[in-house]
């Protein structure tokens, strides 16, 4: 058993790494702050004990938010060249929006990454996150009354589409007209976070140990920020019993809770002859209401981001939308539609019909003529 706060050894570095040995490359995100510099200094003792193995490239992207940023890439590129290792450092040269700006550079920063990754041909793209950063997600998404599938936190590993709605595609459009090639669907980049179940705590160590230094970024201390102001908190919760690891245990249980809610979710939609082409449902009111409520929740969740149009189906008000039709089912409701993220929902004759929602109109102006609803039609 590793030691709970020493440094990480080689035969644990082994065991973290062990499913990334077969890649031909990997792509290694570092800033040159303490947990990337401590992932680049594993991977590398790593990757120097095997025959053969992964072609390794450091990327260190600059958000050009601050004016330091350019000088610890430049420290990057050094221990980089000290430690054998291919660096490149990509600049996030876009307008930076007035609001947001923490998401919109996290989302800046994996469409570099999965640009540098396709250019090296490496279908891994490795983040130093910790133990730490899974507690703080966890955290975050409950004060922001997140679902099941938020409170599992973070995965080891994860397409590095998912992490935003309609990234994935965005990015692979960006690298094709940038780099002039066609994109191969089965080449997708996976992002690979290998330290999750390590504290942050140890690799400062195993940095110290190694005479490695590191620099902290003002930033993750800012109060503006709500995972900084997270951070500060997490003593004072570790005090009462609500430590990094609690949390952690937390998330795994909440995956494993929601692996099984989605394994129903399967077999529901299957039962009901859905597939990934369905443009149109109609069930019996009926059966529907046999499902669970989170059962039903989810398939509806499901439906609608299958036959909507607009994107990805917002939780809440999702929530909404199931609570009321469940009542309308139970009340024997003779009408009911609501629209959300471009389908509508709706009861007609006992059964649920689920379709896409009409195109919006858009506001009449002056001089048009407009026409009154026919009186069958239910307007809101």
């Amino acid at each position: 058993m590793p030691a709970a706060d020493g440094a990480v050894g080689e035969a644990e570095a082994d065991a973290l790494f062990a499913d990334l040995g077969a890649e031909r490359a990997l792509i290694l995100a570092v800033s040159g702050g303490a947990d990337s510099t401590a992932l680049l200094y594993l991977v590398v003792r790593w990757r120097g004990g095997r025959r053969g193995g992964p072609h390794l490239v450091a990327v260190t992207i600059d958000h050009g938010l601050r004016p330091e940023a350019r000088h610890e890439a430049t420290a990057v590129k050094r221990l980089c060249e000290k430690l054998g290792v291919e660096h490149r450092t990509m600049r996030w040269s876009e307008a930076k929006p007035s609001t947001g700006i923490q998401e919109a550079a996290r989302l800046a920063r994996y469409r570099l990454l999965n640009i540098a990754a396709r250019r090296a041909k490496a279908p891994c793209v490795l983040t130093a996150h910790t133990l730490d950063d899974q507690a703080e997600t966890v955290l975050f998404r409950m004060a922001r009354g997140s679902g099941l599938a938020g409170i599992c936190g973070m995965a080891r590993r994860v397409p590095i589409g998912n992490l935003a709605a309609g990234f994935g595609q965005a990015i692979d459009a960006v690298h094709s007209a940038r780099d002039g090639e066609d994109f191969d669907a089965s080449e997708r980049v996976v992002v690979v976070r290998p330290l999750l179940d390590v504290p942050k705590a140890r690799l400062i160590v195993t940095l110290r140990e190694a005479g490695i230094a590191y620099v902290d970024d003002p930033s993750n201390v800012d109060p503006r920020f709500a995972r900084s102001r997270l951070r500060r908190l997490m003593p004072a919760l570790a005090e009462e019993g609500l430590t990094p690891q609690c949390v952690a245990r937390l998330a795994r249980r909440v995956r494993r809770s929601e692996a099984a809610h989605e394994a129903v979710v399967d077999w529901a939609a299957r039962r009901l002859g859905l597939g990934a082409d369905t443009r149109r449902v109609a069930l019996n009111g009926a059966d529907w209401n046999e499902f669970p409520a989170e059962i039903a929740l989810r398939l509806l969740g499901r439906v609608i981001g299958t036959i909507g149009t607009e994107g990805p189906v917002e939780f809440g008000k999702l929530e909404t939308l199931s609570e009321a039709l469940a009542t309308a089912l139970a009340e024997g409701a003779p009408r009911f539609r609501r629209t959300l993220a471009g389908a509508m929902v709706s009861l007609q004759k006992n059964r649920l019909v689920i379709d896409q929602a009409p195109a919006r109109r858009s506001r009449p102006r002056q001089g048009d003529v407009v026409r009154k609803p026919r009186p069958d039609f239910p307007h809101k």
